[in-house]
């Protein structure tokens, strides 16, 4: 472990002090107390005495950010961080800053999802006043007891020199990367740090869990998007790798529309333009998505199945219900909701991306009692609230209720004016499924102020070695809501 002098302390930026951990929050940090003020530790357990480096410690700020470089008394549930580069103890010790990404890798991981469940917790009683204790699990039905090699989506920067790089956390720096240890084994056999990205600013790298062809998309940067000398020479040197890699590998340019709300335009260089993923869930069967570009997909490589499972056992249809499925992407959720609603039903797979859409039509042409709505959803929502009688082909509930909402938005949560309206639909039961337990929190207690009480919840690992996490939560009426419980624990 680093050594650093620990006769004094020293504050101000790049100082450095000697704390008591305390509690896990959001975001990853660690909450300690050094005379009084708060300090946001990452890289830390709870329960460690450590010393820290300060990286944000204006003297009249309200709290300072700070990284763990010396380990004074370690918890018993550290262990030695997985990936090198992202270790900030040898980090320190190399006068370099650790990439970001792998925030957890110094903790086990079973210890990993007792502190992300903590953090559901806490956020949930903290933004939405109410107690809830999450089941928890982790995606697939095997563990992985490293945290690694799961990860089917990364996305890298580029240095000047042409090679992929990752952030330095909360930095402009850039850190040459040779290995993804999150990533599935298809992403090393890429070799993408042999690759000449010169002229380019981002590379997206889709690896499909069942092993199909993966996709290589690389965003160019803006000088070289306007001089076609460079993007020729870009497009060269993309399929010369390509070629030459060993791996048949789809890749392709993605070209920002000309203004900031245009879909981004991709471009074609080998390959396809789309993976194809396959989704093996236990309770609605096999499926076949077809995903375009750098359009959303789960990311770990078990992660779709998981959550298809949990929003099924949740949703509780039944053939003939009508059913939304809000923020519906390329039609995942749809697609085993349109099954279980049989021929008599209807699910509604709203998504306000027009590339997700078309993807999620035809990943649900051969059911015809779904229907793909492109646009916001509050919209949406809004349109049915104005137009309850609109028929079904044109969009509209046909004069039914609805049965069942499910819903998956950004990070950012679904947001009031949504939230009100989906009150107003009044729905039989609310499906959540949340990546961000703030913004979750924040909807949860509109939800309830709404009159609608929360049946169970549970926090699924989606993300080792990460301090993300992922939460499934049913939501019922008041009056359906058991009388001794708000939440069952599994």
């Amino acid at each position: 472990m680093a050594v650093v002098d620990t006769s004094t302390d020293v504050t101000g930026i790049g100082g450095t002090i000697e704390v008591e951990v305390g509690a896990m929050a959001h975001g990853g940090h660690c909450v300690a107390r050094h005379e009084g003020r708060v300090v946001f530790v990452r890289h830390a357990v709870p329960g460690e005495k450590v010393r820290v480096t300060l990286t944000e410690a204006e003297e009249g700020a309200r709290f300072w950010r700070g990284d763990v470089v010396e380990v004074l008394r370690p918890s018993e549930f550290r262990r030695i961080h997985q990936w090198k580069l992202a270790d900030m103890l040898r980090a320190h010790a190399s006068g370099r800053p650790p990439v970001g990404g792998a925030e957890f890798g110094h903790i086990v991981v079973p210890h990993q999802r007792r502190l992300k469940a903590q953090v559901f917790r806490d956020t949930v009683h903290r933004i939405a006043d109410l107690a809830v204790e999450p089941g928890v699990c982790f995606a697939g039905s095997e563990d992985e007891p490293t945290g690694q090699r799961w990860r089917t989506r990364n996305a890298f920067a580029v240095t000047p020199q042409g090679h992929i790089a990752m952030h330095a956390y909360r930095s402009a720096t850039l850190l040459p990367v040779r290995n993804m240890p999150l990533g599935v084994p298809a992403l090393d056999a890429l070799a993408l740090w042999d690759w000449d990205f010169t002229g380019a600013a981002r590379v997206d790298v889709a690896t499909p869990a069942s092993g199909s062809r993966p996709l290589v998309l690389v965003t160019p940067t803006p000088q070289t998007r306007v001089d076609e000398v460079k993007l020729g020479r870009l497009r060269t040197r993309i399929r010369q790798a390509a070629n030459a890699c060993g791996v048949d590998v789809s890749t392709g340019l993605a070209l920002p529309g000309p203004k900031q709300f245009l879909p981004v335009k991709v471009e074609r260089i080998t390959g396809k333009t789309w993976v194809e993923e396959t989704v093996e869930s236990e309770r609605g069967g096999t499926k076949r998505f077809r995903v375009t570009g750098d359009g959303f997909w789960q990311v770990h490589q078990h992660a779709p199945a998981t959550l298809v499972d949990a929003v099924l056992e949740d949703a509780r249809v039944e053939p003939g219900q009508v059913v939304a499925d809000l923020y519906g992407g390329a039609g995942l959720f749809s697609a085993y909701l349109a099954d279980a609603v049989g021929p008599e039903g209807r699910v509604y797979s709203v998504e306000a991306s027009r590339r997700a859409s078309k993807d999620a039509r035809r990943n649900l042409h051969e059911q015809p009692q779904a229907s793909v709505l492109n646009g916001p959803t509050d919209k949406v929502l809004g349109s049915w609230l104005k137009y309850p009688e609109r028929p079904v082909a044109d969009g509209g509930l046909g004069g039914a209720a609805l049965d069942t909402v499910v819903l998956d938005p950004p990070r950012a949560g679904a947001g009031r004016r949504a939230i009100e309206r989906i009150l107003a639909l009044e729905p039989g039961r609310i499906v959540y499924v949340s990546c961000d337990p703030a913004s979750f929190a924040r909807d949860l207690a509109w939800l309830r102020d709404g009159g609608y009480e929360v049946e169970r919840a549970r926090v699924v690992d989606l993300y080792p070695d990460t301090h993300h996490l992922e939460s499934v939560t049913a939501l019922v009426p008041a009056a359906q809501s058991a009388p001794t419980a708000a939440v069952v624990e599994i």
